[in-house]
């Protein structure tokens, strides 16, 4: 598969259809909910000219979905630019504040951190193009954080009926929006409370529980940034 980009007329770039992240074959795939299941799109992702969006799929069970932006440099050239996104995909939405499109997806890196894939919690992730790559802009959207911290504490209280037998993943996906808006210091705490009451559970790590996922929680955390 070949993508061909033309301005007024003139062919500006041509080159096959590939990433490294999907080795020989990529499928081109509305990774980011167009709407009209059309995988490639122009849209305006910053100041001067659009760009051209392309979402790929690697296949495979539970990966990946890849967005692709060509952007016009300063040579009059396209650009290529790549963001392995995994499972979340993206939806391309124009955000309050801002005259430009940004990437809304989740936070891949949760996946399989604290249990399996199913009961993963992945919080709110927010990127904007610059020209040159993509920037975390979450902490930039506080009402986007809150509601997505609301839904994984839901998520996590809806579990007292099977005991917490599997909460750690949403749990941690919370923990992480409550970092975002700056409250580590009472989301530690609720954590703590959760763990001596026996509510915070892995079964993928069933020796590991109470304090234990907590530490591992906020180290976590804070490795990543939040």
């Amino acid at each position: 598969t070949t993508l061909t980009i033309s301005r007024a007329g003139h062919v500006v770039y041509r080159g096959a259809v590939s990433a490294s992240f999907c080795g020989q074959l990529c499928w081109p795939a509305p990774s980011y909910g167009s709407g009209n299941g059309n995988p490639l799109r122009v849209v305006s992702l910053r100041a001067g000219s659009p760009d051209v969006v392309l979402g790929l799929y690697s296949g495979g069970a539970h990966c990946c979905y890849i967005i692709e932006v060509f952007a016009l440099s300063s040579a009059k050239k396209y650009v290529k630019s790549v963001i392995n996104l995994g499972d979340p995909g993206a939806r391309i939405e124009a955000l309050p504040g801002n005259p430009y499109a940004a990437l809304v997806t989740a936070d891949d890196n949760f996946a399989y951190e604290f249990t399996d894939f199913a009961a993963s919690g992945l919080p709110l992730k927010v990127l904007r193009f610059s020209g040159q790559g993509f920037t975390n802009v979450t902490r930039q959207y506080p009402s986007m954080i809150r509601a997505d911290a609301a839904n994984w504490l839901a998520a996590f209280y809806s579990q007292a009926s099977s005991h917490y037998s599997d909460s750690v993943g949403v749990i941690a996906a919370w923990a992480a929006d409550e970092y975002l808006l700056g409250r580590a210091i009472p989301a530690n705490q609720f954590l703590t409370q959760q763990a001596r009451a026996g509510h915070l559970n892995s079964l993928l790590n069933l020796s590991v529980k109470g304090g234990a996922l907590v530490i591992q929680i906020e180290r976590f955390l804070q490795q990543q940034g939040y």
